[in-house]
């Protein structure tokens, strides 16, 4: 990759071609639970840009510039009072949506508050998440769903975890699946697992082939390897404008996604959310676990704080490296890291706080990757030059009926025929089919 299209690619702050890009559509920025009616506001840093988060007493939610209009005080020292937050240095409050209401510091002929306004995002709350829509339209664009309010309330789970380096290597490590087998499983055998199940298919070849294709959303792409006599076990996944990840691990059509939301250029915050997972014994692949040394799906926060970077850390981070244990590196757990997420987490951090990509050497398992990669830099220059709404912005349609998941297929069918009739079945005919085109960069191989 060129340097120029590594710092486009990367870059997310107001002023930069790829943060005015993503500005263009609903950013999830904190959850639900986080600010509280009347309660204390929340230091919020989204995109480059400090905000302070509120919930005013009445319960509408503010997120705008932390600093008061006034001498630039941080209002995340303010008071949260009916009618918005106020300014403990002389008095001024805003409401949620940024306009300054009072100046009682002001004498009664002087005052200007209707002329004050602060930055303030749009917001859309739901699925226990807050989203902010931090572009300078009016009116906000459509929010799109991603199928996700096809989950019963109680079956959806919503995580928050920060993540120590820029947002575009954390999302690469969810598109890269050929990764599982080596980082998460590598300390396995094949004879491990039962014969026939999907974690035996994985470590008996850990190299698959791939076939990498560009939709209107993003890219998708299948990896694929042989499983039983005459047919294959496809792992499809899901790269959706302009920061989400879609990933495998359960059957096909299961309803999840992952955000991998810049906090700026260096800080990412992983905002997962998902329905009921399947159950252990419908995944065809033994116990989630699987006797697999370190592969585990714990959680262990700190406390959060209220700093910039204090919301949803790791107990486990690369000031303790990881707490990785070489004893165990070589018993059974590759890496000696504890937990699935943490393994990807250390190594994303290690390539730096934003990784210099003219160092790679790429190969046929990084199909995906390259592929999503040229399509983010073509939307961000195609935005840049015409200034139309980038992809799914004016027709959040787009992402309904994208999903990933495992197939076993017979080694004939189409891949792609079959996830075009999934998503006959989750949205209904008028759901357009996926089509490969000539533009395709990774070709079946």
């Amino acid at each position: 990759m060129r340097a120029a299209d590594n710092e486009l690619l990367t870059r997310v702050g107001p002023d930069t071609p790829g943060g005015r890009f993503m500005r263009q559509y609903w950013v999830p920025a904190l959850m639900s639970s986080e600010l509280e009616a009347g309660g204390a506001p929340l230091r919020l840093r989204l995109l480059g840009e400090n905000f302070v988060a509120f919930r005013s007493p009445d319960g509408q939610v503010g997120i705008i510039d932390h600093r008061c209009a006034h001498r630039c005080a941080s209002l995340f020292l303010g008071r949260n009072e009916s009618g918005g937050i106020r300014c403990v240095y002389h008095g001024w409050q805003f409401a949620p949506n940024g306009q300054c209401v009072d100046m009682p510091s002001e004498p009664p002929e002087t005052e200007f508050s209707a002329k004050v306004r602060l930055k303030a995002a749009k917001i859309h709350e739901a699925f226990g998440v807050i989203w902010a829509y931090l572009g300078r339209r009016e009116e906000a664009p459509g929010f799109p769903e991603f199928d996700i309010d096809k989950i019963p309330p109680e079956e959806l789970t919503v995580r928050f975890t920060l993540r120590e380096c820029n947002w575009l290597q954390a999302l690469e490590g969810d598109i890269d699946t050929v990764h599982v087998g080596f980082l998460h499983t590598g300390g396995a055998k094949p004879e491990q697992f039962e014969k026939g199940s999907l974690r035996y298919y994985g470590q008996k070849n850990r190299a698959p082939k791939y076939e990498a294709i560009p939709t209107r959303y993003g890219a998708m792409y299948t990896a694929y390897r042989p499983a039983d006599d005459g047919e294959l076990y496809h792992r499809v996944g899901q790269f959706v404008y302009p920061f989400y990840a879609m990933s495998p691990p359960d059957p096909m059509g299961t309803i999840g996604m992952r955000g991998w939301i810049p906090v700026d250029d260096t800080h990412t915050m992983a905002v997962q959310i998902h329905g009921r997972r399947p159950s252990v014994e419908n995944l065809k692949q033994g116990p989630r676990q699987g006797g697999v040394a370190g592969a585990v799906l714990n959680f262990d926060y700190l406390p959060n704080t209220t700093d910039w970077y204090g919301r949803w850390r790791l107990r486990q981070n690369s000031a303790n490296d990881y707490m990785l244990d070489r004893e165990r590196q070589h018993s059974g757990n590759y890496t000696g890291i504890e937990g699935i997420y943490l393994q990807d987490q250390a190594v994303t951090e290690s390539m730096g706080p934003t990784s210099d990509r003219t160092h790679e050497h790429l190969g046929s398992s990084d199909r995906m990757v390259m592929l999503s990669r040229r399509q983010m830099l073509n939307a961000i220059i195609e935005f840049a030059d015409s200034g139309a709404a980038p992809p799914g912005v004016d027709d959040p349609e787009l992402f309904r009926s994208v999903r990933a998941g495992y197939m076993i297929l017979p080694e004939q069918r189409d891949w792609l025929d079959e996830v075009n009739r999934y998503r006959k079945e989750w949205g209904g005919a008028a759901v357009p089919a996926i089509e490969r085109t000539d533009s395709v960069v990774a070709a079946r191989a």
